[in-house]
């Protein structure tokens, strides 16, 4: 009986609320250093700084409320790119990279001056990812959740630090200073801050995993009201509380020592050693989450990049977790290296901005001048606007930080030297689809007609010739029920790499030739996916394919593994729907 295969796509499981906390969970890390690097370049006239900051960073975050609505299936800079060039695509891809590097770089060194580790910061950020990367080996599955957990009790401290701020400020003198530093150093120092603006490209590529509004499709769909919510929560809240702050500042007795944990030293001087100590804590936690998430999309991107063909192929290799483990050590020892060489807060930031500059100022324009796009007039007016600013701030970081310039050349260098090397090395494809394109059922010779089917369904999920399998085969004969097989390939990335072929995975080959072997004379239906929650894609497979029993075998996990990345059977025992009928075999 020939093999009839589906493909399922990620599942749409994100809502606004979870968005919004891992998007505030990089997003909003900017204000625990955007400050005191302001005061650093400008002293007391550094107040206008963190506002303008604030106000272009509200209008970059509208250019994304449209860039997520029009891209509904991922808007980052590397998918929106592509519609114009696949170099354009590239280059916008690494200079994300180049922002993710710096981004983990950073994060982790100012997490241990939050922490109170001043002296021995580097060495804790180094040793620090070293961990977080070896655990990622796993591809641990709760980052997310904690990054959604972490975010309620940082925004509840920054009210709560503002609400013990008003009454400082107003019992305390402000040295609000005009801007003296005359118009290109004043512009130099602006730009020298722009650090705000990282993170919301992180929101463009959530969109493949957003839950659909209540009006759209599965053909059709629109994810507008559930990135809008998301965006324009942690927007507020990043702008508005980073310019509250920057005022907060100017009435400090001495601001300037705290370039690193202004924050902190605000805590400390309006509340006291408690509310130090809760800034501390809370902000050292949520910028090591920023140095998990940078590290996760960094190998996310590069991984995208990769299934398209555009890097050297053993960059996919996945370990048995489903992380890509090539790449999981390039996301470790490069940021690790940069940390090395670069040792203070400043050094680091001045990497910052060119790289999220450049892949926000890429995508901006990708979208302007995607003419298919039905955007109206006036947004594709404020984008373009939008992108002449950003190219004038990208234009002098490159003339103003050289090496800010080198850095990011290396980083093209590097990427596009690899596409070349692969390139030139490929072998001619054989003929047929090409990897990663969807095998639709129809394309099978003779798809099998379920209707004739009278017993039923059953669906079982495998990783390998299991006693479940051979249980679900024979249950399958005894009830005369069609059998769905479905193997799942976990792959750890935060960016959906688009649908891949069965054909181009050995073990799914495997699996599914000696299925058919096994079970000849059933009728045998295989199903292939690649998702990072395969718990909620077995459940989504069952409810999409109706059946009426689903075979799980038990898990085979040790007690680590289950607590780095969750137990599969009991994560589907509490989504199963109650008319679906769990077998657990084993």
């Amino acid at each position: 009986m020939e093999i009839n295969v589906g493909v399922v796509r990620r599942p749409r499981n994100v809502d606004w609320k979870r968005a919004a906390a891992l998007l505030y969970g990089d997003w909003g890390t900017s204000k625990a250093y955007v400050m005191g690097l302001a005061f650093a370049a400008a002293a007391f006239s550094s107040f206008w700084l963190v506002l303008g900051v604030g106000i272009l960073t509200a209008f970059v975050g509208i250019n994304y409320l449209w860039i997520c609505k029009y891209f509904p299936d991922g808007g980052g800079v590397y998918s929106s790119a592509k519609h114009h060039s696949m170099k354009l695509a590239l280059i916008g891809g690494f200079f994300l990279v180049a922002d993710y590097i710096v981004t983990a770089s950073l994060s982790a060194f100012d997490a241990f001056h939050y922490l109170g580790l001043d002296e021995h910061a580097r060495q804790w950020a180094i040793g620090s990812i070293f961990v977080i990367g070896i655990i990622n080996f796993w591809g641990p599955r709760h980052s997310g959740t904690i990054a959604v957990l972490l975010g309620i009790p940082t925004f509840l401290t920054v009210v709560l630090l503002a609400v013990f701020s008003i009454p400082y400020v107003l019992a305390h003198p402000v040295r609000l200073e005009p801007l003296s530093l005359g118009v290109w150093g004043g512009w130099k120092a602006f730009v020298g801050v722009i650090l705000a603006l990282s993170g919301v490209e992180s929101i463009a590529n959530m969109t493949a995993v957003m839950k659909k509004d209540p009006a759209s499709s599965d053909a059709n769909p629109s994810v507008k009201q559930t990135a809008s919510k998301a965006i324009w929560v942690v927007m507020i809240e990043v702008c508005v509380f980073t310019t509250l702050f920057g005022f907060v500042m100017l009435a400090m007795p001495s601001p300037g020592g705290h370039p690193a944990d202004m924050l902190r030293y605000i805590g400390l001087m309006v509340g006291g050693e408690w509310l130090g100590l809760l800034v501390s804590l809370v902000f050292g936690c949520l910028l090591l989450s920023a140095v998990n998430t940078a590290m996760g999309s960094l190998v996310a991107v590069l991984y995208l990049m990769t299934s398209d063909d555009e890097l050297p192929r053993p960059f996919a290799s996945l370990n048995r977790y489903g992380v890509p483990w090539i790449l999981m050590m390039i996301a470790i020892l490069i940021p690790v290296f940069v940390i090395d060489i670069i040792n203070d807060l400043e050094g680091l930031a001045s990497l910052y901005a060119i790289g999220v500059v450049g892949a926000i100022l890429i995508n901006l324009v990708s979208c302007a001048f995607n003419h298919h796009l039905p955007m109206p007039r006036h947004e594709r007016v404020i984008m373009l606007g939008t992108s002449a600013l950003l190219l004038v701030v990208e234009i002098t970081i490159a003339v103003t930080k050289l090496h800010a310039l080198v850095f990011v050349v290396v980083i093209l260098g590097l990427g596009f030297a690899a596409r070349q090397i692969h390139k030139a090395g490929a072998r001619k494809p054989a003929e047929g689809p090409a990897p990663g394109a969807v095998y639709k059922p129809e394309d099978a010779e003779a798809p099998l007609d379920l209707d004739q089917i009278s017993g039923g369904k059953i669906l079982v999920a495998v990783r390998g010739i299991t006693p479940s399998l051979k249980f679900a085969i024979e249950e399958a004969g005894a009830r005369k029920c069609a059998l769905y097989v479905l193997y799942v390939r976990e792959i750890a990335v935060s960016i959906p790499a688009g649908p891949a072929r069965w054909q181009d995975d050995p073990v799914a080959m495997d699996i599914f030739e000696k299925s058919r072997r096994m079970a000849e004379g059933t009728p045998l239906i295989p199903v292939y996916a690649n998702s990072n929650l395969p718990a909620e894609t077995i459940v989504e497979m069952a409810c999409l394919l109706g059946v009426d029993f689903l075979i799980l075998g038990t898990s085979e996990r040790s007690g680590l593994v289950n607590f780095m990345k969750g137990n599969i059977v009991q994560d589907v025992i509490s989504r199963l729907p109650e008319n679906v009928h769990l077998l657990i075999y084993g």
